[in-house]
């Protein structure tokens, strides 16, 4: 599926200081050509020995580049006992290498080995809960925090922020999903040698400095991000429901007791393991000479190693064989999600739901936004999106904000009435010509700076195995007709594959 990619709504967000590029700086505008067939053409491939793939556009209108590395490595690939580990080594991989980040390497590797040894006792003395000795737990906390302050006299913060910035780099970011994480970055084209020396000293030579402090801060992430906030409580609760096999029922972020048990060692394992150059694409847009930047990458990135090839994801989620409801009372506003599971990308039904997700949510002409908020005012707002991958099978869902006094059963009575017009009555031709102008514009759009097609090349590398995809998109849902969008809707659209999630005020009338 062609979707946005909502970094910093959808997805685990990091960054140490930057902030986000205004998406202007890096503007160019597409020719017409540049879409489909012209992208075809623009784009410029190369492998590595080691595994590495390339992917280059040229583009001259500005001196400016945008680059982002795609690990194919998420947390729909972590084992259970590394849940989390991806997302806190997204942290991690900002505090440097053994010459960037710190003041003296030689003499700080000592005490972080001293750390390790600490941490990892503490961490068993821990696990045995009940029968741990608490002197010794108190004497372990007390060790490792002597140590960490002796090693925090060597640290340099954010030493990768301060290059880029001081040489105009924008945007310095990174995210991890349940499908992977990227690392991203938009700077001046006469600074791409600084991009190469940087990322690959990372892949070489990260040092996982200040991990237990790191530790402690994504564990209170995810009390103030997730056990305190309501909503986002009942999404996990609800995917968790939704996927009782697959592993996209468990949190990019992991579950507490997951985050508390990782350690550095097994960090550094899973990252040498998997943050390597086969695991890796790389797209680099903007005003460069394709040869010249390969030469650049192959120099920097080609003495690499390739690291271990990711195990595949064996796990099948079953047929789901009667709705699930999944119930939050708390003090908070009604929330609704209506889920449905559906096939993962490049199936044929996936081109289907995505012209229903557009015939549903997509802005304000869309059914259910003038249905429910327009006409009937019974929601303050309505969405329609996949979540929470692509890779495997996934979900199609639909989220509503109850607008008072109505109710989040009567907002689930209006949208299921919905979902059965799709079911019984074909969508008109003009519907279905609307979309395809939208998806027109969408196309355009997604190519109109250098870091969103970036974005989109190594995004669709990875989940869908190649980037012409999105050159391909286009035709592939042409061919969707009404007659398409009922059997969908007849097939997937049912109480049996149904998921319904909602907020119950603390008090109030459970529904």
């Amino acid at each position: 599926m062609v979707r946005m990619i909502l970094v910093a709504a959808a997805l685990c967000l990091f960054s140490p200081g930057l902030q986000a590029a205004d998406p202007s700086t890096f503007l160019t505008s597409p020719s017409s050509t540049e879409s489909r067939k012209g992208l075809e053409e623009k784009v410029v491939e190369h492998t590595l020995k080691n595994g590495m793939k390339l992917l280059l556009v040229e583009r001259h209108s500005s001196p400016t580049v945008s680059a982002w590395i795609r690990f194919r490595v998420g947390s729909v690939d972590e084992r259970s006992d590394e849940r989390g580990i991806a997302h806190l080594l997204e942290h991690m991989l900002f505090k440097g290498t053994t010459t960037l980040g710190t003041s003296d390497y030689a003499a700080e590797k000592p005490i972080l080995d001293k750390i390790e040894e600490t941490a990892q006792a503490l961490t068993l003395e821990k696990s045995r809960r009940g029968k741990a000795d608490q002197g010794k737990v108190a004497e372990l906390e007390k060790r490792l925090a002597e140590l960490e302050a002796q090693a925090a006299k060597f640290v340099i913060k954010d030493e990768f922020f301060e290059l880029y910035s001081k040489n105009g780099g924008v945007g310095y970011n990174a995210f991890t999903s349940r499908d992977g994480t990227t690392y991203l970055i938009s700077l001046p084209s006469n600074k791409l040698e600084l991009w190469a020396a940087i990322e690959s000293d990372r892949l070489k030579n990260a040092v996982l400095r200040e991990f237990y402090t790191e530790r402690s801060v994504v564990m209170e992430e995810r009390r103030r991000s997730y056990d305190a906030d309501p909503e986002s409580k009942l999404w996990e609760t609800f995917l968790a429901s939704a996927f009782l096999t697959h592993p996209y029922g468990q949190p990019t972020i992991g579950w507490s007791s997951d985050i508390q048990n990782l350690t550095r060692s097994k960090a550094e394992q899973f990252f040498r393991s998997y943050y390597a150059p086969n695991n890796a694409i790389v797209a680099i847009v903007g005003d460069i000479n394709s040869q010249a930047a390969i030469n650049l990458v192959e120099r920097y990135f080609g003495s690499i190693p390739p690291g271990k090839e990711l195990a595949p994801v064996t796990a099948e989620e079953p047929k789901q064989a009667g709705e699930r409801r999944i119930e939050l009372v708390a003090e908070a506003e009604p929330t609704l999600m209506i889920a449905f599971h559906k096939p993962a990308i490049l199936a044929r039904d996936d081109y289907v739901f995505d012209v229903i997700s557009m015939i549903l949510g997509n802005g304000r002409t869309s059914r259910l936004y003038k249905k429910l908020v327009i006409e009937k005012q019974i929601v303050a707002d309505v969405g329609v999106f996949d979540a929470p991958g692509s890779r495997f099978p996934s979900l199609f869902i639909v989220s509503a904000t109850p607008r008072s006094p109505h109710t989040a059963a009567e907002v689930e009575t209006a949208i299921l009435a919905e979902l059965e017009l799709l079911k019984n009555e074909p969508v008109a031709e003009r519907d279905l010509q609307r979309i395809l102008n939208k998806i027109e514009y969408e196309e355009a759009r997604r190519m109109g700076t250098n870091g969103g097609l970036a974005r989109n090349l190594t995004e669709y590398e990875a989940v869908a195995g190649d980037w012409r995809y999105m050159t391909e998109y286009r035709g592939k849902v042409t061919t969707v007709t009404a007659a398409d969008i009922q059997r969908v809707a007849k097939e997937y659209f049912t109480r049996e594959n149904r998921s319904v999630g909602f907020i119950t005020t603390k008090g109030g009338e459970l529904k």
